[in-house]
């Protein structure tokens, strides 16, 4: 048995308590200043608002003015904060880290730092103190997972990754059920380049909706599925070219973080909404209002990975047209532009050189 505290309520970190609580650990979910709301909830009678559905009766919430309280003795400290919130978690955690300790990242994203991309975890370890930022293992998690249907204990299959291997198997076991399946992986830039990809690619999927329901019903109810797959290849094929330049392996993204991840982030989610309205032809800036409150981390990916693509093309360390997808959508959100996709411009720069008898013209 571990002692496991996560950071942050959302439906992410809190869905974590489950496989965590179901293994018999001693969980303790502290919230974020934000979370007043579903701590409050959760104390009270230990229901969790956004999943619907109570959390195990085992697990301890915390408002965030207790993590003192949470985090003492702890073995493991999961982020499930979003994106934008690891600066704030680096701050709310650092007085309270101890050597040895695991923090286990649920948070995806990339950040732009001098024209280049860091991965969240790196990014953490560089937020923390010196006196304690390299006496701490960095792990997190990748794949395909709902939060709604890991909290209603239906099968879902992810993988756990750490630079340090060693600390692979106690983690597997910590977490491991019946219905959360756990594969470990040493490539730590693999999986959180594909993870945080995922979330721009799967907005560009969405798009496929609004643009159906803007053209008009069919005679026959043809749908948009060849549209949305094209878009769903490339963002795979961008993801990979990104992928080996960084430093990660190719078969990461052909597996559960990368195609996995990629296919269940198409499936509904706040990614998907804003895809359709931007499909149907609403600018980003009137798409954004009918979305008050909500982190479009797709976004916020896109807002920030171009620019630093942008940096390395310009460094000669990308090739200019590698990532035709990835700019369209970067041109929709930040000049209010409407959909114009060069499908011919589509994997002409692919992860890998195929024989020339069988490649793709």
């Amino acid at each position: 048995m571990a002692i496991i505290t996560i950071v942050g309520a959302g439906v992410m970190g809190s869905a974590l308590t489950f496989p965590a609580a179901d293994n018999g650990n001693d969980v303790r979910l502290v919230g974020t200043h934000l979370d007043d709301a579903i701590i409050n909830s959760i104390k009270t009678d230990h229901f969790h608002p956004r999943l619907r559905r109570p959390l195990h009766s085992s697990v301890k919430a915390y408002f965030y003015t207790e993590i003192a309280e949470a985090m003492q003795g702890a073995d493991i400290v999961g982020l499930g904060v979003n994106s934008q919130g690891v600066h704030w978690a680096a701050d709310a955690i650092a007085p309270h880290l101890r050597v040895g300790q695991t923090i286990l990242m649920v948070t995806k994203g990339m950040e732009s730092v001098e024209g280049s991309l860091k991965i969240l975890p790196d990014v953490l370890h560089d937020l923390l103190p010196a006196t304690i930022r390299d006496k701490v293992n960095y792990a997190a998690i990748g794949g395909p997972s709902i939060a709604g249907e890991l909290a209603a204990r239906r099968d879902t299959s992810v993988v756990f990754v750490s630079r340090n291997a060693d600390v692979l198997p106690k983690l597997r076991s910590y977490f491991s059920t019946d219905y959360y399946h756990i594969w470990t992986s040493t490539d730590l830039i693999g999986v959180e380049v594909c993870v945080a990809m995922k979330n721009p690619y799967a907005l560009a999927v969405g798009l496929a909706a609004g643009v159906l329901e803007r053209q008009g019903e069919d005679i026959a109810n043809a749908k948009m599925h060849n549209y949305a797959a094209a878009i769903f290849a490339q963002g795979l094929a961008e993801t990979a070219i990104l992928v080996q330049k960084l430093g990660g392996g190719l078969e990461t993204v052909f597996s559960l973080p990368g195609a996995g991840d990629l296919y269940v982030t198409t499936q509904g989610g706040r990614n998907s909404r804003m895809g359709r309205l931007l499909g149907i032809g609403m600018p980003y800036s009137d798409a954004v209002e009918e979305m008050p409150g909500e982190t479009i981390e797709g976004v916020d990916a896109v807002v920030a990975i171009m620019p630093a693509i942008d940096a390395m093309i310009a460094h000669g360390d990308l090739q200019a047209d590698g990532f035709p997808l990835l700019r369209e959508l970067h041109r929709i959100v930040t000049r209010n532009a409407s959909i114009d996709f060069d499908f011919t411009s589509f994997f002409s720069k692919l992860p890998f050189t195929p024989p020339e008898s069988t490649r793709i013209k």
